[in-house]
Formats: C-alpha cells, sequence, structure tokens
C-alpha cells in the first residue's frame, strides 16, 4: 500500500513507499530484451513527472476563498476539507486490492479521470456540494498513488528494483518541484488567475489520461497474479509461493484467500519484533498528524496573510521550497549510520519535538514569512525519517509482507487521522476554526514526543544494564562459597 512519499502541495499530495528490494534470479516472464524494459521503465517516470504538473494545485484554497469561488472559511475547513480524510479511507482498501488483481493499469486510468473529475468540478462546480465531490475525487486519486508505485516493480528484475524505485520517486519529486514553481511563476510574473491556473490543469491532466493508456499493461503482479513456474525452480520462492505451496491441491479458487490470510497473521507476529513495533507506531501516529497539518496549512496561511492581490500569494513556491528540503532530506537519511536499535526512539522523539515547536510557530505567529519558513522545515524533518522508518521495517521482510505491513500502516493511520478530522474539524464534531485546530495538533505532537522520549530511556537504561559489567564478589565471600565448612569451625 501506500505510504509517506512524493506528498500533496500543501494539502493535498500523498506519497506512497516502496517494497524492500528482494532477491532471487529473474523469471523467464521478466526476460524482455534490455532496451524494451529500459523504454518502458523511462516511460513510466516520464509518465510520473507529468502527472505531477497541475500548477492550480498550490493555489486551490486561495481559489475557494477568494471571490471566484468565494465560500467561507468554515465551510472549507468544516465541510469541505473533512471529505478529503472521509472518501481516502473509505476506498484505501478496496483500491489496493483492486491494484493488484487488475494489473496497476486500470486503477492508473481511473486515477487519470477522477483528476479530470476534480478539475472540471474546481472550474464549473460552485456549491459546497460540487466541492466535497471534488474532495472525494482527490481522496481516489491518493488512494491509487499505489498503482503507480507498485507498477514499476513488475518491469524489472527484482535485483534493479532499488534503482528503480530511485528513478521513479525522483520523477515524481520533479514532477511536484516543477508544478509548483510553475504555478508561482504564472501568478507573481504572469498574473494568471487562478481560475485560468485550474484550466491550464485541468489540460495538464486530460493529458496525463491520454499518457495512461499508452502504458502496457503487466502479465503479473504482487499478489493476485502470479507469473508462471515461479514455484518450480525458475525463481527463489517468495514469501507467497511458500505459503500458496502449503495449501492442499484442488484449491485454486481459494488459495488467493488463504495465503492473504496467512500472510495477515505472519504481520501481526512480526509486529511482536521492537524495531518495528516502534516505527510502525511512528508512521501510523506520525503521519495521521503530518497529513491534517498539510490538508489545513493553506487556510492557515489565508487567515495570517489574506492577500486580496492574488501576485502576493506565494504557495506555490513554499511548495517547491519544501519538496526540494524534503527530497535533500531524504537523501541525507539514507547516508546517517547509527545504531539505530539503541537511537530510534530518541531521535524520533527530539524530530518530533520540533516539529511541534515548529506547529506551535506556525500557529502564533503573524509574520506569514516566518510561517512559511516553518511550514517548509516541518515538511523536511518528516521527510528525514520516512526513508529511515523505510530501511527499519523493510530490512527483515520479504517484498509481500513488507508491502503488507506498509498497507496496514497506512490503514490505521487513515483511520486515526479520519477519526480526528470528525472531533476536531467537521462541523458535526467540535468544527474548530484553523487556530483552535493548530492548538490541537501542537498538543497531539508534543504528546508523542513525550511518549517516544520516555521510550527511549527505557532503551537507554535497558542498554546500561545490559553492558554494565557484574560487580567483583569479595574474597572472603569466595571463600565461603567454595567452604562452608570453614564458617561451622569457626562457630
Amino acid at each position: 500500500m501506500t505510504g509517506p512519499g512524493p506528498e500533496l502541495p500543501s494539502h493535498r499530495r500523498a506519497t506512497s513507499t516502496m517494497p524492500k528490494q528482494d532477491e532471487g534470479k529473474k523469471p523467464p516472464s521478466e526476460t524482455a530484451p534490455d532496451q524494451r524494459w529500459k523504454l518502458q521503465v523511462f516511460y513510466l517516470c516520464f509518465y510520473g513527472f507529468m502527472t505531477q504538473i497541475r500548477p492550480g494545485e498550490s493555489f486551490i484554497t486561495p481559489y475557494l476563498l477568494g471571490p471566484d469561488q468565494n465560500f467561507t472559511r468554515e465551510e472549507v475547513t468544516n465541510e469541505i476539507t473533512p471529505v478529503l480524510s472521509y472518501s481516502y479511507v473509505a476506498v484505501l482498501v478496496p483500491i489496493f486490492l483492486l491494484t493488484d488483481y487488475l494489473r496497476y493499469k486500470p486503477v492508473l486510468v481511473l486515477q487519470s479521470l477522477s483528476h479530470i473529475s476534480i478539475w472540471l468540478l474546481l472550474v464549473l462546480g460552485t456549491s459546497v456540494l460540487a466541492m466535497q465531490l471534488m474532495e472525494f475525487f482527490y481522496g481516489v486519486t491518493m488512494a491509487a498513488r499505489i498503482a503507480y508505485s507498485s507498477y514499476i516493480f513488475s518491469l524489472v528484475a527484482p535485483s534493479r528494483y532499488q534503482r528503480m524505485a530511485s528513478y521513479s520517486r525522483t520523477a515524481v519529486l520533479l514532477g511536484v518541484f516543477t508544478s509548483s514553481v510553475l504555478g508561482q511563476l504564472c501568478v507573481t510574473l504572469g498574473s494568471v488567475p487562478f481560475l485560468t491556473l485550474n484550466y491550464v490543469s485541468l489540460g495538464f491532466v486530460t493529458f496525463g489520461l491520454l499518457l495512461t493508456l499508452f502504458l502496457e499493461r503487466p502479465k503479473r503482479s504482487l499478489f493476485f497474479n502470479r507469473p508462471e513456474g515461479a514455484c518450480n525452480g525458475a525463481a527463489a520462492p517468495t514469501e507467497l509461493d511458500k505459503m500458496a505451496g502449503g495449501d492442499s491441491e484442488g484449491t485454486a479458487g481459494g488459495w488467493r484467500d488463504m495465503v492473504l490470510c496467512r500472510m495477515l497473521r505472519e504481520v501481526c507476529a512480526l509486529a511482536k519484533q521492537s524495531q518495528i513495533q516502534l516505527w510502525s507506531c511512528w508512521w501510523v501516529f506520525n503521519s495521521a498528524g503530518y497529513y491534517l497539518v498539510l490538508y489545513y496549512v493553506q487556510i492557515l496561511w489565508n487567515e495570517i496573510y489574506p492577500a486580496r492581490d492574488n501576485r502576493r500569494v506565494y504557495n506555490g513556491g513554499v511548495d517547491a521550497a519544501s519538496t526540494l528540503l524534503g527530497a535533500i532530506a531524504s537523501f541525507v537519511a539514507g547516508h546517517v549510520k547509527i545504531r539505530w536499535a539503541l537511537w530510534s526512539a530518541l531521535v524520533i522523539g527530539l524530530v518530533t519535538a520540533v516539529q511541534a515547536g515548529l506547529l506551535m510557530l506556525m500557529n502564533t505567529t503573524s509574520n506569514i514569512w516566518l510561517c512559511y519558513a516553518a511550514y517548509v522545515l516541518f515538511r523536511g524533518s518528516y521527510q528525514f525519517l520516512v526513508p529511515i522508518a523505510i530501511f527499519q521495517i523493510a530490512t527483515s521482510l520479504s517484498k509481500e509482507l513488507c508491502a503488507l505491513v506498509f498497507g496496514v500502516n497506512t490503514f490505521f493511520g487513515t483511520v486515526l487521522k479520519t477519526i480526528i478530522t470528525i472531533i476536531v474539524a467537521d462541523k458535526r464534531g467540535l468544527g474548530l476554526s484553523v487556530h483552535p485546530q493548530f492548538y490541537v495538533y501542537f498538543g497531539y505532537f508534543m504528546l508523542l514526543a513525550a511518549a517516544y522520549l520516555m521510550v527511549a530511556i527505557g532503551v537507554g537504561v535497558r542498554h546500561s544494564r545490559r553492558t554494565q559489567p557484574p560487580e567483583p564478589v569479595p574474597a572472603t565471600a569466595a571463600v565461603r562459597e567454595k567452604s562452608p565448612e570453614a564458617d561451622a569451625t569457626e562457630a
């Protein structure tokens, strides 16, 4: 499933995680000529880049609050934006299963059609209901990102997974960065109205649909469509193959369900490992708060600085800067060498405490540039931990189990985010405005930081006890232990 990765500018993008590199020989189904798979990978990366070019995406909230749509802050905050969380949690599991069962391409087509629906509703819709439907389609596009992130692994041999994952992630990040810069240049230098920018975005997403139609539909996928000969020695058996092999013959129609159930039980057993527990908890709890901040930060910016001149709205530039810093932070994290078994909880606790401080700064400052800077650092600090979490969770798992662990984590994170949205943001709950919401998010991150630091203290105490040398036994005590008869003689 998905996980933190390429993201929405400000409050829309969701990113996805990559499965762990799997060892083994390439099956016969992967023996396409080198030139063919290289062209396929190049086209997929080009597709990933182009589908991120939506220059109006960074300016959706100013567009909704501006004279073009003229919605109130209460409508956007408490009625429209919450639908994004609800739709995402509703379609996440079905799309995850359909992605694998239908072999990626149909879900990518669905994603492109949903993008077109979003921008058609933005340029033609005028009611709260239309904007809520727009947010529903956003949830569909976010859930469907799993199709792109896993598609590339069907094109190449396991030995190339890590490199291909790097290429696809780079393509997406470059697309996000280019889209944000393009949108900001159009608004600031070209004085392009937000409505016109939305028409431009509609053109790009329509072009993205055309690119989707030329993608090749793979013959295999991760769970439901296995290559023939996967279990007869043509390739190293995967976790799924080993589990399928244990089923009795004659259950071809139901072995998939049986295997997935067994893998879920295996995931529950793996949850007992301390590192998987720690980083999975980080994934669930921190990602829930992180994406809530992304969803509502544009509303906060508009309240701090309600610019009447569109040329002074710098959302695109902030998105570009935060994307660039996130990419740099991810790269740096890949080269940090410490004893993660000992220091993971402390690092998570300190980074989470910094995020809490940045949220308080964003919520209390009246300087929009200081708020922008705090937001960029907030996203960068989160992206610093993403590759570390991926490595720590995936390092001891097979590709299939890795995908399930990330999927389970993403699902629970989405459920938690939805619960918080219902309580805090929805008009049927507390219906808080944006500033009180950010106080809640600050308290949430402070609570998480305190919990992680307490875990770090516990880990440190246990480590010191294990490494502390045993106290030397006094010589007289040793003599008495060896000859208890001496005590009786002295007495």
